[in-house]
């Protein structure tokens, strides 16, 4: 299937093909939700769509490194290196990293805003010192690069049928909307990891802080706080998917059935949390396989009726074209 991604895309460089194949790679690995939704999109926009979530996927693995293999300084000596070779593959559209010459050669064709790496980069170096979030105020700008800038990322890949300037607000919220949704069913990883993105003031607010929430990972014991904030954080999140939501039908119609499909899925993750009770410290919450299939099929489903409607609006088109040239003969 990724040859024909490739080929779609009109990639023929050998280096650029193996690039974007291990971003597709990345992405099938590490994105199982995120790489089930491109699945339902044209094929030529799969691969831009893989090489935006594999450098991302990149440079969150320098600074995650859950089993402490690397030292802080060697995580940031690791980021910097990615830093510059970005910034040179994004004027060269090269780079040593197979990721950094896919995505500098993605940021080319579709003509997205270098300055939307530069703040992701932020917020991954921010991983590298901060360990909290006092506020809510203080997460928005966190997750502004972490998550909103790839929406925005996305926008020229996927087509907008409105001015992008319109859909852009939705697509940075569906970002976010999806970061949120990680934050929430991965306060037991990141709590290993010595983070918390849960905002200090909603947990302060049902009386829970980080003694507690290390106390309920370390003994397996649950406590009606912890439950009351995690249940304020799932509103909070669904809030935002609100926001995103009318974004949807603002881009490509042929695009819209991958989004939606990742907009279900998200949104089953925080059904999921709900359904075990929001016991996310003690088990990763995730969406049944059964539930996945039916999203996939529904998504299908509306692929092709939008491959049929596109059909029908051209032939449409053609035949008013026709027709006005044979009355242009006839004058």
């Amino acid at each position: 299937m990724s040859r024909r991604e490739l080929d779609a895309a009109g990639i023929t460089d050998p280096l650029l093909r193996a690039a974007y194949t291990r971003c597709r790679r990345l992405n099938a690995r590490h994105g199982r939700t995120y790489f089930l939704a491109t699945r339902l999109l044209p094929l030529e926009r799969r691969s831009a769509v893989h090489a935006l979530y594999g450098f991302a996927r990149w440079a969150d693995d320098i600074v995650d490194d859950l089993d402490r293999h690397r030292t802080p300084e060697e995580r940031d000596r690791l980021l910097r290196r990615l830093e510059s070779d970005l910034a040179d593959g994004l004027l060269t559209r090269a780079g040593r990293e197979p990721v950094v010459r896919a995505v500098a050669d993605t940021a080319d064709r579709y003509g997205i805003d270098h300055a939307l790496f530069a703040d992701f980069l932020s917020s991954m170096r921010a991983d590298l010192t901060v360990t909290h979030y006092p506020t809510f105020a203080d997460l928005q700008g966190y997750v502004h690069g972490s998550a909103a800038v790839i929406g925005l990322q996305m926008l020229p890949v996927l087509g907008t049928v409105t001015a992008r300037e319109e859909a852009a607000p939705h697509a940075a919220a569906l970002g976010v909307a999806f970061q949120l949704t990680n934050f929430l069913r991965d306060v037991g990883e990141d709590l290993d990891r010595g983070r918390v993105y849960l905002p200090g003031d909603l947990l302060t607010a049902h009386g829970v802080d980080r003694p507690l929430l290390e106390w309920s990972r370390r003994t397996g014991r649950r406590d009606r706080r912890i439950r009351a904030a995690l249940m304020a954080a799932e509103a909070m999140t669904r809030r935002v998917y609100r926001t995103a939501e009318p974004g949807i039908t603002m881009l490509d119609p042929r695009v819209r059935p991958c989004i939606r499909a990742a907009f279900t899925l998200y949104g089953g993750i925080l059904d999921a949390i709900a359904a075990q009770d929001y016991s996310v410290l003690h088990r990763r919450a995730v969406v049944s396989r059964r539930r996945r299939a039916a999203t996939a099929a529904a998504g299908v489903l509306r692929v092709a009726g939008a491959r049929l409607r596109a059909r029908t609006e051209d032939r449409v088109a053609r035949a008013g074209a026709s027709a006005v040239e044979r009355k242009g003969q006839v004058r």
